[in-house]
């Protein structure tokens, strides 16, 4: 990425201005990263599941995980941003061979949950145009494929998840409007704590930060030059934005299908969320639905692409051509896999889930190790002692999300 340089007859203010410019477009494009690449396709039938299950106490699950999900975020951006090395530099630096490890477990991760955006992408065409899944998931890999070989690959992933995260959005407000949810039950389900709100809980952090969605935005923002602690104000900021932009989402989600549900609506087990828009608002519904389901798993496919492929590449001694080709490989690799099985395997997606759990204590472990003990990884720079006890303490969920993910792994043998 090139740096605004002062040219004759340009004033230092105007060029200052200029890399203000610069640096917000930057740190608006990884928040919408991370943003994006939490509202997959999971993250939507996760949120309908539990709104159908728990009702309006699912509210209280929504605010305890979005208090835990910005915790983890702020330390994991400020480490990243701060040392200037990726996750697993920071891995390999803490004990040789580490980020290999790290590396492995999200490329695994990462390559099966990209065969289900695929999917995703290709149910969402279906609800929007009627398009067969196996062609839309191909059609809309191949958009992802052309938005990584454009010249300003960067600016256009930028600009990309920016404009289908706030479509998401919009859309998903005004099916939420239109359901007319109860919100004099949402404000008590915020603080009623009910069976079944622990693990709503556990698997909303875990859909919200696990496997690479906790790396995407930091990993944006370093790839950027965004780094140093003169840098930190941006990175804090980008860091809980990123959260509170995906929290909005699931609250908004939350809303439209509480509101249907409270109707007494009974939605369709197999697909309860197209349910729920087409009975908010009919065939209009329905199509809204699509658009916003095969957003969430395009910008999810951009997301596990780009934040897996910078997990096995090097910042320094990767030329942008390796990157890009890996890339491109990453996405071919994973469509046909899906056009092949025609769905994403659900034992790979189980088996998926259990690496991307064991991944998230690891990597939060090697930030909270490096913010506590390695001053020098840091650049002298004093961690705040409230901010990496607060990580901590919300590391220690990340560990109670690991065992819990590995059980459904032993259940299928």
């Amino acid at each position: 990425m090139t740096t605004p340089e002062t040219t004759p007859g340009t004033s230092a203010t105007t060029t200052q201005s200029r890399m203000s410019a610069g640096t917000r477009s930057t740190l608006i494009g990884a928040i919408f990263l991370m943003a994006t690449s939490a509202i997959g396709p999971g993250f939507i039938t996760q949120t309908t599941a539990f709104t159908v299950e728990l009702g309006a106490a699912f509210a209280f699950a929504i605010l305890v995980s979005i208090l835990v999900d910005i915790a983890l975020q702020l330390n994991v951006w400020r480490v990243i941003g701060v040392s200037g090395m990726r996750a697993q530099e920071l891995g390999n630096r803490v004990l040789p061979g580490l980020g290999f490890v790290m590396a492995a477990l999200l490329l695994v991760g990462g390559f099966v949950f990209n065969v289900g955006n695929v999917a995703g992408a290709g149910l969402g065409t279906d609800a929007m145009l009627g398009l067969d899944p196996t062609i839309g998931g191909a059609l809309s890999a191949a958009i992802a494929i052309g938005i990584f070989l454009s010249k300003k690959a960067g600016l256009a992933i930028d600009r990309v998840v920016l404009v289908l995260g706030a479509v998401m959005i919009v859309l998903t407000t005004y099916i939420a409007i239109t359901s007319g949810p109860p919100m004099g039950d949402v404000l008590r389900g915020t603080v009623e704590i009910q069976d079944g709100t622990g693990l709503a809980t556990t698997t909303l952090i875990g859909g919200t930060v696990g496997g690479y969605i906790v790396y995407a935005g930091a990993h944006r923002l370093l790839d950027s030059g965004v780094q140093g602690t003169d840098r930190l104000r941006e990175i804090t900021r980008g860091s809980v934005t990123g959260i509170i932009v995906t929290g909005v989402m699931r609250v908004i989600l939350f809303l439209a299908i509480l509101g249907v549900v409270t109707q007494g609506f009974e939605l369709d087990p197999e697909n309860q969320a197209a349910d729920a828009f087409q009975a908010a608002a009919g065939e209009v519904g329905l199509r809204v639905f699509g658009i916003v389901l095969w957003a969430a798993a395009i910008t999810s496919v951009i997301g596990a692409s780009y934040t897996t492929v910078s997990f096995i590449t090097s910042r320094t001694r990767t030329s942008d051509a390796v990157r890009t080709g890996l890339v491109v490989a990453f996405i071919a690799l994973t469509t046909g896999i899906f056009v092949v099985a025609g769905a994403a395997p659900t034992t790979l997606l189980i088996f998926a889930g259990a690496f991307n759990g064991l991944l998230l204590p690891i990597g939060i472990g090697v930030m909270m190790f490096v913010a506590w003990f390695r001053r020098d990884l840091l650049g002298g720079y004093r961690y705040p002692k409230w901010l990496v006890s607060l990580g901590t303490a919300a590391w220690l969920v990340t560990v109670y999300l690991a065992w819990t993910s590995v059980g459904p792994v032993f259940d299928l043998f």
